[in-house]
């Protein structure tokens, strides 16, 4: 971590950046604050969070319709949360092999079929964290390979309009999932599977 301010006028859009200095660092993002002028033209500052990692999310979807949720305790949150199966890929790693790891480790099945849906940018007010959302098909059964942080975690087959339902009354508040979760049934309403 380094507390010096490093001067480097850069023009970044409308926005000119004065001086950035790292103040957080660990294996999965690092914290600058950064001195800036606005649009506008008046001083400011910014708080931007780097992830090294890219937010892989799945909906996995069984020929009968169903889905599977997984649900753990957030330590952030300080609350139970059901989520859709999902993780961090590298950001040098092809999105689609994060993708297969992430629904094995937490699910225990593996897809057939996989079509990325589209990717979104997680809160692009305060990072530039990005996530990459997939339908899985063709599901074949097998055994979870939870990591060590996960052991609290449980999974829950559903049909996907219970799952669709959870996310528009506020018992999914994950948004990452919410906007899969709508994307997905979307996409089935539209016979585009």
């Amino acid at each position: 971590m380094s507390d010096s301010k490093i001067k480097l006028p850069q023009q970044r859009g409308p926005w000119l950046k004065l001086s950035s200095a790292e103040v957080y660092d660990n294996p999965w993002v690092t914290v600058t604050h950064e001195t800036v002028t606005t649009p506008g033209g008046t001083e400011g500052i910014y708080g931007n969070i780097h992830f090294k990692n890219r937010a892989i999310v799945i909906v996995p979807v069984d020929e009968a319709g169903n889905t599977w949720l997984v649900g753990q305790h957030r330590y952030t949150l300080d609350a139970f949360s059901w989520e859709l199966p999902m993780g961090g890929g590298p950001l040098d790693e092809e999105p689609l092999l994060g993708a297969q790891r992430e629904l094995k480790e937490e699910t225990g099945y593996s897809a057939k079929h996989w079509q990325q849906l589209m990717t979104l940018h997680t809160s692009n007010s305060v990072t530039d964290e990005e996530a990459v959302i997939f339908l899985a098909t063709g599901l074949v059964a097998g055994e979870q390979q939870l990591e060590a942080s996960e052991g609290d975690l449980i999974r829950k087959k559903m049909p996907l309009s219970e799952a669709v339902a959870m996310a528009l009354n506020g018992e999914i508040t994950d948004a990452l999932s919410v906007a899969a979760l709508l994307a997905v049934d979307r996409l089935y309403q539209q016979g585009g599977v």
